[in-house]
């Protein structure tokens, strides 16, 4: 299953606040088919409950346990900033989305733990040219 494609990485996201990354890495999930638009809602009800913030220049928005049905298959979108967003104090460059379809989030969440708990691999990911490099790197496919 491929979660992550091409058409929802953006190399140089617009948002300059959480709100407005939130809404954009929920945009590309929702153009691309994955969710509907009131998951992007339950992203934001997520995010006023509990700080979606990882560490290491990461965040990764996503729905409530709730808008489960507002899933349509599981996706992720990354967006990558060339300034740092503040998110509740901390520093964020990359904002991944996910939207998770039965239990298989929790699988692509794992992954994207283990490339952002190595900094030399945020590092790469911070100069990474293409889309097709972030792909590439990130290697979300799950069968």
């Amino acid at each position: 299953m491929n979660v992550l494609t091409a058409d929802t990485i953006r190399l140089h996201g617009t948002a300059t606040t959480r709100e407005e990354a939130i809404a954009e890495v929920g945009a590309l999930l929702v153009s691309s088919g994955a969710v509907t638009n009131e998951y992007v809602s339950a992203m934001f009800a997520r995010e006023s409950s509990v700080s979606t913030y990882m560490g290491n220049l990461l965040a990764i928005p996503h729905g409530t346990n709730e808008s489960k049905d507002d899933v349509i298959r599981s996706a992720i979108s990354v967006v990558r900033y060339d300034d740092a967003i503040d998110w509740g104090g901390n520093p964020v460059r990359f904002v991944i989305g996910i939207a998770g379809k039965g239990d298989s989030h929790l699988e692509v969440l794992g992954a994207i733990a283990t490339v952002f708990s190595d900094l030399s691999a945020v590092a790469e990911l911070l100069e990474a040219p293409t889309v097709e490099h972030i792909l590439s790197r990130l290697g979300l496919n799950f069968s």
